[in-house]
């Protein structure tokens, strides 16, 4: 009897194993932020929650410039990460009186001007392999 539960713990432990290695990490660095100050929010979205709400968030602090979140157990397909440098620690992005935002945000291959941004121009595809993407404030 104690072989058979063992057999069947092992068989089931194996399966759990292969489930999660079958999901997946993003590695998320944002780079050349103009200070240390503040903290930088990273949101990650597919195309149905795209801008509505997040599948999941990070904050991250700054260090030397460059803040860094990894996403985990996400399964293949297409995804955006869109960030915000918070300079406050407010967890909002911050405008003036006139509406304009003030601190810095961008997304995965796309520069955001005024908040115009779309899934399709930040789209990424996450395959069978754990995923690094960069987004470079300093081109903002």
């Amino acid at each position: 009897m104690m072989k058979v539960l063992a057999t069947i713990l092992t068989y089931i432990l194996m399966f759990i194993g292969v489930f999660l290695s079958s999901n997946k990490n993003i590695t998320v660095t944002a780079t050349n932020l103009i200070n240390d100050k503040g903290k930088v929010s990273f949101v990650l979205f597919d195309k149905v929650t795209f801008m509505k709400r997040p599948l999941k968030s990070k904050r991250a602090l700054i260090i030397d410039g460059n803040s860094i979140v990894t996403f985990e157990n996400l399964k293949k397909g297409e995804y955006s990460v869109v960030c915000f440098h918070d300079k406050n620690n407010n967890d909002r992005i911050d405008f003036d009186e006139s509406g304009v935002q003030i601190e810095e945000f961008a997304s995965t291959k796309h520069r955001l001007i005024f908040g115009i941004n779309t899934f399709e121009n930040s789209k990424f595809s996450l395959g069978d392999e754990n995923l690094n993407l960069e987004i470079n404030f300093q081109n903002i």
